[in-house]
């Protein structure tokens, strides 16, 4: 897959399906069957037959809609709706409620129905095999003007960190897909806050847990291992700079620094780290900017190319300044003023002009230098968890060391005092680490990338009672 792919979102196609209404019915079943198509629904459509059998088994009234419980099959052939609602058949009565209501959205002139939705370009083929076999066809379609079609993102085989990203909103389809570099910047992030080799061990072993789905009532957070790995790894490399295994025992010689010993080199580079992550972030807004709304948006923009160009200035004058060296300071400063000066233009240009608008911009713009200073200086964190982190950790093998001296009762309670002190501090610190990694992201990072929002592409799946063609395997929809 070419790189330009794996940085966007799953590229969709508008499509029609055109079908003999007497085919309609077998039609939408080989497509809920497939699973890869958004169908189009009719706007306030009456409730169906089905589903208002539907709503009288269920006991709710007018509330419960065609897809209110989760359960729901489709009967290949249409089946009695009276037979079903006397045997209480909720699943397939909800299947043939979802089917009344994508069957209402059919557009028919004389014998023939047509409907759209959208479908992943790579599924197309497919689909429209499917559909062949049953007498319709799937074509492609223009994309509307005005529209933007449903945004997917790729989901990856085995490894995904797309959870990440749509637990913060649905990127719009004109935008990157952050999902990988999102991942990687969080895992680090906290690995920095979390860093001993004996406590990423254990999140190691956790995230083997959950890929094997043990225990069994934890299947349901089996796609969360990723992370959990991630963060297992990324604790151990940052444990191993610092020379901690279960806190300072050591076992492990000190690579880089010690936290407690050495705080300020580690504060200047969680801030260095937080200004690349920054600039990183700046430049993919930059990108967004300029697809969503072309090089007049986006270069102007406070998050598109202007904001990058301040940001970057900023950052190379900071860089001029400490290391004492005058050329890269005033690059820096001209970048920045310069970067500035768009930002400030692009504020001017979205008021509506004058006394009024110029005060809106200066409002604005001062805005916009507190919150470049505050969102770089709030990785300081990383620094600041990694220590207590490591506090925490010394805390407890300290007082276990010291217990261990006063004969045998001593030494039972050092080791009662290092698994309790080892395992609530493991569980404190992991939700720590986890939740001001989780902030990071969200709003220092993601308030760069995203301005818009997306609508989630949703495909219409309900798996059949039996095959609608038994003759034919059905390959499930894969268009990552």
């Amino acid at each position: 897959m070419p790189w330009s792919e794996a940085v966007t979102p799953v590229r969709m196609r508008r499509v029609a399906v055109v079908v003999p209404q007497v085919a309609l019915r077998e039609t939408l079943v080989r497509i809920a069957e497939a699973g890869c198509v958004e169908l189009d629904r009719a706007e306030e459509a009456a409730p169906g037959a089905a589903t208002v059998r539907l709503q009288r088994l269920r006991g709710r009234g007018t509330t419960a809609g065609p897809e209110s419980a989760a359960p729901a099959v489709l009967a290949t052939a249409a089946p009695d709706l009276d037979l079903l609602e006397q045997r209480g058949s909720i699943a397939l009565l909800a299947g043939e409620a979802q089917l009344e209501e994508r069957a209402e959205g059919a557009v028919r002139r004389g014998e023939v129905a047509a409907l759209a939705g959208w479908c992943p370009a790579a599924e197309v083929p497919r689909v429209a095999g499917r559909l062949t076999s049953a007498g319709g066809a799937l074509l492609p379609l223009p994309s509307p003007r005005g529209t933007d079609p449903p945004t997917l993102l790729r989901p990856g085989r085995t490894v995904s960190f797309t959870p990440l990203v749509t637990t913060y909103g649905t990127p719009a389809y004109a935008d990157l897909d952050p999902s990988w570099p999102a991942g990687l910047a969080y895992v680090a992030m906290f690995g920095i806050m979390f860093g001993d080799v004996g406590h990423g061990a254990l999140l190691l072993l956790g995230a083997l847990a959950l890929r094997l789905r043990w225990p069994r009532r934890w299947a349901r957070l089996g796609r969360l291992w990723p992370f959990l790995a991630g963060a297992g790894v990324a604790s151990m490399l940052a444990g191993a700079a610092y020379g901690e295994f279960f806190g300072p025992t050591g076992l492990l010689p000190v690579l880089w620094l010690s936290p407690l010993e050495d705080p300020t080199r580690l504060l200047a580079a969680a801030v260095a780290i937080g200004a690349g992550l920054l600039a990183l972030a700046h430049a993919a807004g930059a990108v967004n900017r300029v697809r969503e709304g072309g090089w007049g948006t986006g270069l102007y923009a406070a998050s598109g190319c202007a904001g990058l160009l301040f940001y970057l200035g900023l950052a190379l004058a900071a860089a001029g300044l400490l290391l004492h060296l005058r050329a890269p300071a005033a690059a820096g400063g001209a970048l920045a003023v310069a970067g500035l000066a768009l930002v400030a233009s692009g504020l001017f240009r979205a008021t509506a002009g004058g006394g009024a608008g110029l005060a809106e911009t200066v409002v604005r713009l001062f805005d916009v230098l507190v919150r470049t200073g505050t969102n770089t200086l709030s990785f300081a964190r990383l620094a600041a968890f990694g220590l207590t982190h490591a506090a925490l950790a010394g805390l407890v093998w300290h007082g276990a060391t010291a217990l261990a001296g006063r004969g045998a009762i001593g030494v039972a309670g050092a080791a009662l005092l290092f698994v309790v002190g080892t395992a609530v501090s493991f569980g404190l610190e992991a939700l720590v680490a986890g939740v001001q990694a989780l902030r990071l992201e969200f709003y220092e990072l993601f308030s760069r990338l995203f301005e818009t929002e997306g609508r989630p592409f949703r495909p219409w799946h309900v798996s059949p009672a039996e095959p609608a063609d038994p003759a034919t395997k059905v390959i499930p929809c894969s268009p990552g």
